[in-house]
């Protein structure tokens, strides 16, 4: 890694991977001016890690756009065919992405930073077979009263009973595998350009069965996949030092929700290894976060197993804790260690 003074940052290219709060309002709506807004405040903080010398590329979630299109698909059922969750998660990274490139350009401007910017549409590619596409677990969209979810159970969606809060459709999240438009996003960051890609963890594509000496074809399937998990992959193909997942707090904490509670600071990958193992991290929220974070960090890095590190913290001390003593702010896990 670069040492500090050089860049002003420890870490000499960085992914950030925006959390869903990072593209709504305060309060959570999601109307097109609370995007634009947000997506505006993100790309302040990104733009003052870029004025540091960093190298930087973004990527982000889309869990509430998603949402948002599957309500629609609802609520228009009768007049058009709903369409699948690879198309929604296709529309919302080529949107989110414009709204973002836009607000760089707008940042990178009023500071002069000669900096182009670019939105990659980008496909990840996933086993056909994985064992998440027979057991769907992953809740997306808005919950509905039993007759009201029907006519999409019908079409062959699966939905769950979630007692008092009604019916919620549920959806396959496999691991992903490979980010396969990567090396265009790598070219792009090698020549100085900030690139945004693999929104929503990416477009969810399988690979069909080969005919004969023919490989088979890719083609997209209903499924989403986890944001995080595909930033680990993502930030080892840019080849990167450093993987920032920004979210709403400022350190994962150890104990959370009781009186033992303790955020985490500087943090080696066996140590962090071994509070997954004792489930410090909650599934749903969490734990994926720590688990992508830790995947990376624990890498072979360019510069061996020490110069990989993650952080874990919120979008506004992003800058401050690549600038920082290591583990000053946020949860920073340190490859080698």
């Amino acid at each position: 890694m670069t040492a500090a003074g050089t860049t002003g940052s420890w870490a000499n290219r960085v992914l950030v991977a925006l959390g869903g709060n990072a593209m709504s309002a305060p309060d959570g709506s999601a109307t097109e001016v609370d995007q634009i807004e947000a997506l505006g405040r993100a790309a302040t903080h990104i733009a003052d890690l870029v004025a540091a010398g960093v190298q930087v590329a973004v990527t982000h979630g889309n869990g509430p756009q998603v949402g948002n299109l599957l309500v629609k698909n609802e609520l228009t059922a009768q007049v058009v065919p709903p369409v699948s969750l690879d198309w929604c998660v296709a529309s919302t990274q080529a949107t989110i992405g414009f709204v973002l490139a836009d607000a760089l350009e707008s940042e990178f401007a009023a500071r002069g930073i000669d900096r182009p910017v670019a939105s990659l549409v980008t496909r990840t590619l996933v086993d056909g077979a994985d064992p998440a596409f027979a057991t769907p677990t992953k809740p997306v969209g808005r919950y509905l009263d039993k007759a009201a979810a029907q006519p999409f159970i019908d079409l062959g969606q699966h939905w769950r009973d979630f007692g008092d809060k009604g019916w919620r459709r549920v959806v396959a999240s496999p691991r992903p595998l490979r980010i396969l438009d990567a090396p265009v996003a790598a070219t792009l960051v090698e020549s100085g350009t900030v690139v945004i890609c693999s929104g929503g963890g990416g477009i969810p594509v399988a690979r069909t069965a080969s005919a004969g000496d023919a490989p088979g074809r890719l083609t997209g399937v209903e499924a989403v996949i986890d944001k995080d998990h595909s930033a680990a992959i993502l930030a080892d193909l840019l080849d990167c030092d450093a993987l920032v997942i920004a979210t709403d707090i400022d350190n994962a904490v150890l104990h959370y929700g009781t009186p033992q509670a303790r955020p985490l600071g500087l943090v080696g990958v066996a140590e962090m290894a071994g509070y997954l193992a004792e489930g410090h991290f909650a599934a749903g929220s969490m734990g994926p976060k720590v688990e992508a974070a830790h995947r990376f960090a624990a890498g072979q890095g360019r510069t061996g197993t020490a110069g990989r590190t993650s952080i874990i913290t919120r979008l506004d001390l992003l800058t401050q804790a690549l600038t920082s003593e290591p583990g000053s702010v946020g949860t920073v896990i340190r490859g080698g260690s």
